[in-house]
């Protein structure tokens, strides 16, 4: 029986004692996985536990069959993330630096790394990019650079945490095309649906569990419906002041 990419056995996360995910169990091995909810419905915090970046209160999370919050060594080969601001994941002054940190990490030297650094920007029509000074990139240029970054460690899977907040509509569709053309395996997580088209399969979190998992084209309508019946009720009379 072959190991599933995504492993998720009772999971439940409670950072300071507040329950944000309960009792999450799934298993998946589809390349394009979409996860929708609405803000503040654990979302986020699903994306870090699959990253291995917050160890779950109960439960345990594999990754291609690496505990990826016990093995960070082998995480690090695993899986990857793009936040949804560039500016929380960038920690060097300049494009190439950014992107070799990560390769030597991995244990590569410093002269393989700079090599595969240089192959990945060209891979992506970029090597003018090497010596430029992050700050003052685009967001949507330092989302790239994050992707890249991410990209040149070739891990198995790759969790986009909102990665579209706060580009405009350009940038978006770039961005979009580029995901779309990577060989890798991706979880899109997102409270926008319409990012999530053409997606292997859906995951509808809400309240830290997991509403609804199937195909997108019955997944998205239910949760749109749902969103649809929010949007119509009045959801600021329980507010005071």
């Amino acid at each position: 029986m072959s190991i599933p990419l995504i492993d998720l056995n009772a999971v439940s996360f409670a950072p300071g004692g507040v329950a944000v995910l309960h009792d999450v169990t799934l298993q998946a091995n589809e390349r394009r996985i979409g996860v929708v909810g609405r803000n503040g419905s654990g979302k986020t915090s699903l994306a870090r536990v699959l990253a291995g970046l917050v160890s779950p209160a109960a439960g345990q999370v594999r990754i291609a069959g690496v505990d990826v919050a016990k093995d960070r060594k082998a995480a690090l080969r695993t899986v990857g993330i793009l936040f949804q601001n560039p500016d929380h994941q960038i920690i060097f002054p300049t494009v190439e630096e950014e992107i070799s940190f990560g390769l030597t990490q991995l244990g590569q030297s410093g002269t393989d790394a700079a090599q595969n650094t240089t192959a990945m920007l060209a891979q992506f029509d970029r090597t003018h990019w090497a010596k430029a000074a992050i700050h003052q990139l685009s967001q949507g240029q330092r989302q790239l650079v994050c992707l890249m970054s991410i990209l040149a460690m070739r891990p198995k899977l790759i969790i986009l945490d909102e990665p579209f907040a706060g580009l405009d509509i350009p940038t978006t569709l770039h961005l979009t095309r580029v995901l779309s053309q990577l060989d890798a395996h991706l979880v899109h997580i997102t409270h926008d649906p319409q990012h999530l088209a053409g997606y292997d399969r859906v995951i509808w979190i809400d309240e830290g569990r997991v509403a609804r998992d199937g195909a997108g084209q019955t997944v998205i309508p239910a949760f749109m419906t749902r969103m649809q019946q929010l949007g119509e009720q009045d959801d600021f009379t329980h507010l005071s002041g």
